[in-house]
């Protein structure tokens, strides 16, 4: 039996596992530091408070039930060993004979790292979640305030990218400022509010 060890799960990783479950004599073994595929162009609408976590995250082994020869390992890969065809995790060593390797993306700041704690990027649950956290302390901010400028401020936001879930991000912030928060907040006009893509 041929041994293929998948590392992520992600979309291609999910994909390719898919593609094989049904091939004979071929073994599965799918690597995640997570339970759970994540179903990143929804991210921005947890940020936004219109989905739940839950809501876009589906747990692997739920998608391989009853699938005997698929096998889900929570772990994070921590380097390959390419003369011993093994993949070496927090929790052990996996042989393979053949490894697709399918971690996904990151964001980058070019080298700016110091950017992090005031942009934070959007591709995991926790982001995403700090995301709205930030969103919501900034409307918060404004209602306590009476100088204008900085009510200004604490009403701009900034997206930096515009691709898809940088202009999804961009229009729910406007979506939710303009109809969903406009009727909790008495001191300011969440109408007001900028968004700069």
């Amino acid at each position: 039996m041929k041994q293929v060890v998948i590392v992520g799960a992600g979309f291609a990783g999910l994909n390719a596992a898919k593609r094989l479950r049904h091939v004979p004599n071929v073994a599965v073994t799918i690597i995640d530091r997570e339970n759970h595929h994540l179903f990143q162009p929804l991210l921005y609408q947890v940020a936004m408070a219109a989905l739940s976590p839950a809501d876009i995250a589906v747990p692997i082994r739920s998608v391989f039930a009853g699938t005997p020869n698929v096998h889900v390992i929570k772990a994070e890969a921590r380097r390959i060993d390419v003369e011993a065809r093994k993949v070496i995790t927090d929790s052990g060593e996996f042989g393979y004979d053949y490894l697709l390797l399918a971690c996904g993306a990151q964001h980058a700041y070019f080298g700016h790292e110091e950017w992090e704690q005031y942009a934070p990027g959007l591709k995991t649950l926790p982001q995403a979640t700090e995301i709205r956290r930030r969103v919501l302390e900034a409307f918060e901010g404004a209602e306590k305030v009476s100088d204008p400028e900085e009510r200004r401020r604490y009403l701009t936001f900034v997206v930096v990218g515009g691709g898809p879930t940088g202009v999804e991000l961009a229009g729910a912030i406007g979506e939710m400022s303009r109809y969903t928060l406009a009727r909790d907040f008495r001191q300011i006009d969440p109408r007001q509010t900028r968004v700069i893509l």
